[in-house]
């Protein structure tokens, strides 16, 4: 049972801005969370900085040492593949939902991705090519309107984004990447839930191999 108070559902506005910014890669792996500099950061209280790292110390993006204070969680890679292994299931589901859901201009929309993801491999633009991909995903769980799955996927994606990071510079990686991602626009676009859930499974499944080769 979560501890009273700190319920990872609940929003909490210097809990989700200190999640964001470890999620963009602004707060990084094992770095110290100093309340004083945080209360500054975010212009939030001492009270409200603390039941932030609380919160986020339940949902296992923040860890706190005794007598050192707070920091960033970092993950081995061992468990980034585990954290890969549940994303690769609920984003499945995701792309199944999307699948059923999809509307006609949100099947133009996410071709359009699909072409701009094609042209920044073709260039070597890599940061555009993850950015795009970063949206692709996040697209698909919108269209999905799953938001429990959603709520689970933020959680695993904000505690992988170290790895994530280092997956999308990879050279060679966005040029792996790309026929999968075109595989689960192609079968989203074409309402066939099974054959986006499979696409999307594929994709995930190449991450974790990636994953691998990074240890």
């Amino acid at each position: 049972m979560a501890e009273a108070g700190l319920e990872t559902g609940v929003p909490d506005s210097v809990a989700e801005a200190i999640r964001a910014d470890i999620l963009a890669g602004e707060l990084v792996p094992g770095q110290r969370l100093v309340e004083a500099d945080l209360t500054e950061r975010y212009a939030a209280s001492r009270g409200a900085v603390r039941n932030a790292l609380a919160r986020l110390d339940h949902a296992g993006l923040v860890e706190r040492v005794a007598n050192r204070g707070a920091r960033v969680r970092s993950v081995s890679v061992e468990e980034a593949v585990a954290i890969t292994e549940v994303r690769m299931v609920v984003e499945g589901l995701c792309g199944a939902k999307a699948a059923e859901n999809i509307a006609d201009d949100e099947i133009e929309e996410l071709r359009e991705i699909g072409r701009r993801m094609q042209d920044a491999v073709a260039t070597g633009e890599i940061s555009t090519y993850s950015a795009l991909n970063s949206r692709l995903h996040d697209r698909i769980r919108a269209i999905a309107d799953q938001p429990a799955a959603t709520e689970v996927l933020e959680l695993l994606l904000a505690r992988n984004v170290r790895h994530q990071f280092r997956l999308a510079m990879r050279p060679g990686r966005p040029a792996v990447s790309l026929p999968q991602h075109l595989a689960m626009i192609e079968a989203i676009t074409a309402r066939d839930p099974e054959g986006a859930e499979r696409a999307v499974r594929a994709h995930i499944a190449s991450v974790i191999e990636a994953l691998r080769d990074l240890a």
